[in-house]
Formats: structure tokens, C-alpha cells, sequence
């Protein structure tokens, strides 16, 4: 039946259907949504449901459609298409935060601080460490603190409030660096990773639906 919808869809005038997409609440916010922006106007027989998880979803058993996560993390049988450029990662408290702490010159003194730690599954579900690089040098360090979430939402907005030290990708507090609200520490030992790529069985036969969110989301250069 679900292919005989399809095909019907597909005969349509103007490409329709649903595509149902997984994604982490960054990918979701700062990805995906300007890429819907750009087509759903122009489609309205487009549907997206739009699944916020951090696992390594299993897009064939969920019936999901495709999945956007960091390069790495995509397995070698699926297709990736490249929807972010190279993306780097970001240390930000709030200036209430650093009024009474100094800032942190080296990823050793963040135990003095006081960190958020990250739990997700797709670490195995135990805290994420923080991962620095510098001059060849790689060091993940175990953080300490009074709070731990599992959603980078979260840890954004207990940085804002002045709770603690959040470790963030750099686009998702790029704007509050700049507004003030934020102060980043640590940036020369960030290092920088493959960033976001959507991936779907490369068994898949696209229907247009899927193959026109597939274009308007291909990162290109010149973006």
C-alpha cells in the first residue's frame, strides 16, 4: 500500500509526500529548518516530520527516511551527502559565570570549574569528554559538575543563566558570543571536525520529495 501511495505521488504535478527525517536539535535548528524554508513555500504537497535524536538511528527499522549526523558517524553502506561545511567546537560561560572564576588558559584548569556534562547514546550512554587538540596534541579531558542533560539545548541555556561551562558547536552560540551574552575560552584548542552529512540506504529509490529536500540541503561552497 505504502508503495502504491508513492508511486501515486509521484505522478502528481508538483512532487508531494511525507519525508520523515532524524536529526540532532542542532542539525534540526540550523540545517534543516533554512533548507525547509527554501522549498515547503514553493511544495505545499510536502510534507516533513522531523525526529530529534542523538543515537545512531536505524533509519531502515524506523521507517525513517535519512538521518543528519557528523560525517563520522555515518556508516560506510550509506549514502552521505555533505549539508554543513567543516564545523568547530566552542567553550562559552556567561560573563556572570567568569566575574568570580578566571578563565580557563588550558583544558587542565577546567577543573576548577564547574562543566556541564553531556550524556548521549550515541557515546554509549556515559558522559560525553571533551575533546581538545592543539600543535598535534589531542586530549579529552572528563569534566566535573553540578549538572549533567542529554540535549544540547540544555546546555545552552544553562550557559546563558550563568550555571556553568558548556562544550557546544561553535554555530550554536556564534550569536550569543556576539550579542555578549556569552564569552568563549579555550577557542585555540578546539579542533574542528567533518561536520553534518545527511545518509540514507543507498537501496533507496528517491521520490521526488525526497530528491528536491536532498538538493536544497547539499552544502555547497559558495553557500
Amino acid at each position: 500500500m505504502d508503495a502504491d501511495l508513492a508511486a501515486l505521488s509521484e505522478l502528481r504535478e508538483r512532487p508531494g509526500g511525507t519525508v520523515r527525517l532524524t536529526a540532532t536539535e542542532y542539525a534540526a535548528t540550523e540545517i534543516l529548518l533554512p533548507a525547509l524554508a527554501k522549498i515547503l513555500p514553493k511544495y505545499p504537497d510536502i510534507h516533513v516530520e522531523v525526529i530529534i535524536d542523538y543515537g545512531l538511528t536505524n533509519i531502515v527499522a524506523q521507517q525513517v527516511d535519512a538521518g543528519i549526523r557528523p560525517g563520522e558517524l555515518v556508516a560506510k553502506d550509506m549514502i552521505a551527502v555533505r549539508v554543513s561545511p567543516d564545523l568547530q567546537m566552542a567553550v562559552v560561560g556567561s560573563p556572570s559565570y567568569f566575574a568570580e572564576r578566571k578563565r580557563p588558559k588550558t583544558p587542565q584548569e577546567l577543573t576548577n570549574h564547574n562543566c556541564f556534562n553531556l550524556r548521549l547514546p550515541t557515546h554509549g550512554g556515559s558522559l560525553y569528554a571533551w575533546e581538545f587538540e592543539k600543535n598535534g596534541r589531542e586530549l579529552n579531558v572528563r569534566v566535573e559538575g553540578q549538572l549533567v542533560f542529554n540535549s544540547a539545548g540544555l546546555l545552552l541555556e544553562g550557559a546563558l543563566k550563568g550555571l556553568g561551562l558548556a562544550y557546544l558547536t561553535e554555530g550554536h552560540v556564534r550569536r550569543y558570543i556576539s550579542q555578549g551574552q556569552l564569552v568563549r575560552v579555550l577557542s585555540d584548542w578546539c579542533p574542528a571536525f567533518s561536520g553534518y552529512h545527511l545518509y540514507y540506504p543507498s537501496r533507496r529509490q528517491p521520490s521526488p520529495a525526497f530528491s528536491l529536500l536532498v538538493d536544497a540541503l547539499r552544502y555547497r561552497a559558495t553557500d
